[in-house]
């Protein structure tokens, strides 16, 4: 490959080599998020940054090295209760996080978390004045806003509206936490019928903002299990964010700003509403074959597949998928997921579905809009991150403090 303005770039087969894995998973690494690509003015092949792909090549040298090779002692480690990933399961405190949200509802699996105690039937009540402020708040954003606006500027209102938010007992923060979440769901404009009630569930809450077709128990059990299973996912970025920010006893609507505030990124929250996109142009297109192969054309990675933590399908998937399976209104979206996943197997990637894929097929068979599945995940992964925040007030403070590694000119300089 020439090279170009950005620094050298190399094909496939360089990188691959460099990598030392196949051509294959290369594409794989892309679609993983690990590296980037650009296709070539021809159009025929992609070329990569050869120094990000000899990056990716050390840090998986020194992975493979272990703890001999030093690779942990310089990555950031934080000790938490909470979240355990191991040999492709995850658990909340011990308990099988499938198992547990299978059985149990958002709000009975928020509270595990919170306390380690399991309290049946738990539901979360928004104050009258915290959720008059944040409607007030997000009905005076521009029409075209999104949900991560809109639920940053109801966190903000609803902060303000406590005078209690720099209390930061746990007494205290569990009662901003159970006030905050419903506050969040009623803030959010409503695109579908809301006179049909319910149990106060937040499930019930949030799906008249999600979509306007009426809710069937089935499709509401399969939001609930979405909110449960998203609830927390060991140090995700925004989780990180959130504990940076509670290292400095930010209080904990601060705290969720910050997680929303990392959800804003690419990388993170906005894997959902790709995934959704990709799904209903597959079901557009009548295959899954022709989109793939536009997506790997221009260099970009196949959404909803592959993650860092999983060799094999991630759980969170297996289980809305299994959930999803008896739903009617599901099956087309479900078997172009599915369709998807097969056609990226005989590609060679070694990539299966993720939670971000199921997410979609939820909202892409219930009506809601191509944001929805940021909207839950943001919802759900407030509880974790108030989880987080517990356990990070009980630390030193300001531990989160890495040292910088100078790569600039030495001193002294000239004045400019």
């Amino acid at each position: 490959m020439n090279d170009e303005p950005g620094g050298r770039r190399i094909g496939t087969r360089e990188a691959a080599r460099l990598l030392g894995v196949k051509p294959a998973t290369v594409y794989a690494y892309v679609s993983r998020g690990q590296l980037t690509s650009r296709r070539d003015p021809v159009g025929r092949s992609s070329s990569f940054d050869a120094r990000e792909v000899e990056a990716l090549a050390a840090r998986s040298r020194r992975e493979a090295a272990g703890p001999s090779g030093s690779a942990s002692a310089g990555e950031l480690s934080v000790r938490t209760a909470l979240t355990l990933i191991e040999s492709g399961h995850y658990y909340f405190r011990g308990v099988d996080a499938v198992e547990l949200a299978s059985r149990y509802r958002y709000e009975e699996v928020a509270e595990w978390l919170w306390t380690g105690t399991l309290m049946s039937g738990a539901r979360f009540t928004a104050p009258p004045e915290s959720l008059a402020a944040a409607r007030r708040a997000v009905a005076a954003l521009p029409e075209h806003s999104g949900p991560i606006d809109r639920l940053r500027v109801a966190v903000a209102a609803a902060a303000v509206a406590d005078p209690l938010r720099f209390d930061l007992s746990k007494p205290s923060v569990l009662g901003s936490a159970r006030a905050l979440i419903p506050t969040l769901v009623g803030a959010l404009p409503e695109v579908g019928p809301a006179q049909w009630g319910g149990d106060g569930r937040l499930s019930r809450q949030l799906w008249p903002r999600l979509s306007a077709l009426d809710p069937d128990p089935d499709a509401l059990a399969v939001l609930d299990l979405a909110l449960a299973l998203l609830t927390d996912h060991d140090l995700a970025a925004s989780t990180l964010a959130v504990r940076v920010a509670a290292s400095a006893r930010a209080h904990p609507y601060a705290v969720v700003s910050a997680g929303l505030g990392a959800l804003e990124g690419p990388l993170h929250g906005a894997a959902g509403r790709l995934a959704h996109r990709m799904l209903v142009e597959v079901l557009e297109r009548g295959g899954a074959a022709p989109v793939v192969a536009e997506y790997l054309r221009a260099g970009r990675r196949v959404p909803g597949l592959g993650h860092r933590l999983y060799e094999a399908e991630d759980p969170r998937a297996t289980a809305l998928f299994a959930r999803l399976e008896p739903l009617a209104q599901a099956g087309p979206a479900l078997g172009a997921a599915r369709e998807v996943a097969a056609v990226m197997a005989r590609h060679g990637g070694g990539l299966y579905p993720n939670v971000d894929l199921a997410l979609a097929v939820l909202t892409v068979s219930c009506g809601m809009a191509p944001e929805a599945g940021e909207t839950v995940f943001a919802v759900a992964r407030t509880a974790g991150w108030i989880a987080h925040a517990l356990e990070e007030y009980e630390e030193r403070p300001l531990r989160m403090r890495p040292s910088g590694q100078y790569h600039g000119p030495r001193p002294p300089q000239p004045l400019p």
